[in-house]
Formats: structure tokens, sequence, C-alpha cells
């Protein structure tokens, strides 16, 4: 059986969602920015029921899922890197808007400080936390069954997931991406999807529970 951490449902899996968001603020500051950067998918949604004057601005995108949302949602992708290593995607934003003023539209807790880090090369980045992602919290019978499939949207999907069971030894974990893998125990037998979709991850599983 493949299991689906995600908030969202696919047909083919079954769902065992890990986290929800709470948006946590009201309003969006535009008034010093020219350029906005999203790092999720969920902080593009966030943003676009806060307030859709964000369409206004040109946006920085990382991540596939989330150029994907910015541009169903009718805003303007600027730049898009192939890849998402945190720290050399911040050196490639020093390179190319440096004369940039950048409103990062981001969730409460991230796995890389950019702010700190671009300041330091002389790009002027503010940030507004839009949501928070919390647990969802599960009974020890809704653990996955034996030699499960189990596919890893974030990691704070892999942490959820240990807040509520103890990992088998026969689960294979299917991750979205290198920088969710780095969050997984070295224990835990696992493989990455070719593309950081979870469309990508659901064809993985597949190919791991036939094989």
């Amino acid at each position: 059986m493949i299991y689906l951490l995600s908030p969202l449902e696919k047909e083919g899996t079954h769902a065992l969602p890990m986290i929800e968001f709470t948006i946590v603020s009201d309003s969006i500051n535009f008034t010093t920015c020219d350029t906005l950067m999203f790092t999720s998918k969920q902080a593009v949604i966030s943003a676009d029921r806060i307030d859709n004057n964000w369409k206004n601005y040109p946006c920085i995108a990382i991540g596939k899922a989330t150029k994907k949302k910015i541009e169903e949602l009718e805003g303007e992708v600027i730049y898009a890197p192939k890849a998402f290593y945190a720290e050399e995607l911040s050196k490639e934003i020093v390179e190319k808007f440096a004369e940039k003023k950048i409103l990062y539209l981001r969730p409460k807790e991230v796995s890389f400080d950019s702010k700190g880090f671009l300041s330091q090369r002389g790009i002027s980045l503010e940030e507004q936390i839009l949501y928070e992602t919390s647990c969802v919290s599960y009974l020890k019978e809704k653990k996955p069954v034996e030699h499960a499939v189990i596919i890893f949207t974030s990691p704070s999907t892999i942490k959820c997931f240990f807040k509520n069971f103890i990992w088998d030894t026969s689960y294979v974990a299917v991750l979205i991406g290198e920088a969710t893998k780095k969050y997984l125990p070295h224990a835990c037998k696992c493989v990455v999807a070719d593309v950081p979709l979870i469309t990508s991850c659901i064809k993985k599983a597949k190919e791991v529970e036939k094989s």
C-alpha cells in the first residue's frame, strides 16, 4: 500500500496527511519591496487568500510546484532555479537580484536562514510569515501496514510522522527531494523522486511497490 503524507489526496494512494496549515497574518506589507520570493506552494496559496495584490509584483519561485501555483493564480515568475539547494540558490539570488528589494513570504519554520545569508552579501531581503505548519495526531491503529511505501513531501511530514509512529524496517520511504532526505533517519530505506513533484513521488512509489 502507498501512503501519501501530504494534505492533498491523490488517486492510487492512501491519504494519511501529517500536517495542516494555519494562516497567521491578515495583511501583507508591500510598501518596501519590488520583488517577491516564495519557497513553497502553500505560501502562494496563503498570500492569495490574504491579499491578491501580490500578483502585481514579479516573483522568484523556488521549486516546480511553487512556480506552477504562481502561474496558475496568474502571477509572474521572473526566476525559477532548476534545483533548490539553499546556499547555492542564495548565491544565485545575489548574482541576479543584487539591486532588488525582495519580500520573502514564508512559513513560520524554514530549513535555511535566507535572510541572514543574503543580508551578509548586501541583498535587501525582508520577510513576512504568512502561515504555520502543525502536526496531525493519530492513534496507533492508523500506523501504515507492513511493507508500505510512504511518500514524504517535506521535512515537516517526516517530523510529524515520527511524532505519531515508530518506523517499521519493512517500510520504504519515497522522498520528494534531496533536501527532504536530510531529515529522514539514516536507518530508513528510501529513494528520491526523479522530479520534486508529488506526481513524480507517486510514480516512484509505484515502481518500488512493483519491485
